[in-house]
């Protein structure tokens, strides 16, 4: 997996030398010597990754960093701060100012490499949600900006039978976020489908192994993306690696420390909600994209995906579909003589009817205009028949309630019923024959449900 590093050093040789490490395992690399260039460069080329030296003259990585994720273009790209500091204070800091991690020089290429892979695997998963918010954006089915996403808050599982470990891990969080302890995996497994914004794994628990637990998550759908820190010993270099490379999010070293703890949990849980933002947007833009906004029914063109499915299911000798074409009687003298207003509150008040009469799985849908449909599964043409009587009668046989109440307004229905005949039939010739039977009723004096056999 390859990816666009952007490598940061006022020192020559320690440039050229990642840069000789990074393109050998055919990463695209660029570089800058200084703070200035380094911003000017992320806005310009926005790297999926950032190598930062944090012991720069003028501007030093703290402040770069900070002013990276200050800006909306490239808060998003991961920093590593590199530096030959290995102080704790120094690590809070960087951590604090938006740094995804660290990495001490001399730069271990095993540790390189492991984190370069997971923050790729990251940003990918990131570019993408944010390429289709952009899409949605722009045509109009995604509005506003997001709120304040920040760390606090969060509902945090600790994964650990270091009972100890895990109370002093839950008594720091405490002030924060809302930890719950588990040490029974099963239950673990459970607890981290429901609504968690993060999981902190033992990975050397002594009871059960901690990144094969971690490896469970990552594989199952419902936890995928939740977000993993793992407590690893920072003498035990291989199972850092693994962890990383199983998709684990971020390590924390033993003994733990406090600040560092916070920091890295306030990091993890803000990007939770980052990206569930982005996907709650996503699943947004998609329902709006096949949904009538005004009735709430699915569209026209959701209707004709999964008319086309079932009738081709039915031609190869699976079970029938029927179709209703629905029209209002009378519509244009509705808007003309009440309002626009007045004529979509009748279709509003018409959907809630027609929902209300058909079975779980069938599918009303606004055609367009005052014309509905619906597609109705397993069923055959004198049961389809019996349901559109009914649909037509129960908004026939009450008047609909209007302009605040202030109107009640009679309306009628005419109603086509067609049903797939076996092989050859097509989603099209089915719906032109309902329609005929709308005609059939219009022409017959309205309100009534005309059948239109093959």
């Amino acid at each position: 997996m390859s990816a666009r590093i952007l490598v940061v050093d006022d020192i020559e040789a320690n440039v050229r030398l990642l840069e000789a490490k990074l393109s050998a395992e055919y990463y695209q690399v660029s570089y800058a010597y200084d703070g200035p260039t380094a911003l000017a460069k992320a806005a310009e080329e926005l790297p999926d990754i950032i190598l930062l030296d944090v012991m720069m003259p003028g501007m030093d990585g703290f402040t770069v960093c900070r002013k990276l994720k200050e800006d909306a273009a490239t808060r998003h790209i991961p920093v590593v701060l590199v530096t030959a500091l290995d102080g704790r204070g120094d690590r809070i800091q960087g951590l604090e100012a938006g740094a995804a991690d660290f990495l001490t020089k001399p730069i271990d290429d095993v540790m390189l490499f492991a984190r370069v892979r997971s923050l790729t695997r990251l940003k990918m998963v990131i570019d993408e949600l944010r390429q289709r918010e952009a899409s949605g954006r722009r045509i109009g089915v995604i509005a506003g900006a997001a709120a304040r996403l920040d760390g606090i808050g969060g509902r945090v599982l600790i994964v650990d039978d270091n009972e100890r470990q895990a109370q002093r891990v839950a008594a720091e969080l405490a002030v924060e976020h809302r930890p719950v302890i588990e040490t029974d995996l099963a239950k673990a497994e459970i607890s981290a489908s429901g609504p968690v914004d993060l999981v902190i794994v033992n990975a050397a628990a002594r009871g059960f192994d901690g990144l094969r637990f971690s490896a469970t998550l990552r594989s199952s759908e419902r936890t995928r993306h939740l977000p993993i820190l793992a407590v690893v010993d920072p003498d035990d270099r291989p199972r850092m690696v693994k962890a990383l490379d199983i998709g684990v999010n971020d390590v924390l070293p033993r003994p733990i420390d406090p600040q560092e703890l916070a920091a890295r949990v306030r990091t993890q849980v803000r990007r939770k909600r980052y990206t569930d933002y982005l996907r709650n947007n996503l699943d947004h833009s998609l329902e709006l994209a096949v949904t009538d906004p005004l009735t709430g029914l699915h569209n026209r063109r959701y209707m004709t995906g999964q008319l086309s499915a079932l009738v081709n299911r039915a031609t190869m000798g699976g079970d029938p579909v029927s179709a209703l074409l629905i029209d209002i009687d009378y519509f244009k003298k509705i808007n003309d003589g009440f309002g626009h207003d007045v004529g979509d509150e009748v279709l509003r008040e018409f959907a809630l009817r027609l929902a209300s009469n058909v079975r779980a799985i069938d599918l009303p849908c606004r055609y367009g205009g005052e014309e509905f449909t619906v597609i109705m599964p397993d069923t055959q043409l004198a049961d389809a028949v019996r349901i559109a009587e009914r649909i037509r009668m129960h908004v026939a046989g009450s008047p609909f309630r209007v302009a605040g109440g202030q109107e009640m307004l009679t309306v009628t229905i005419s109603v086509g019923v067609s049903a797939t005949t076996g092989a050859g039939d097509t989603p099209e010739a089915l719906l032109k024959r309902a329609d005929s039977g709308v005609y059939e009723a219009k022409a017959a004096g309205r309100n009534a449900v005309v059948c239109k056999a093959a």
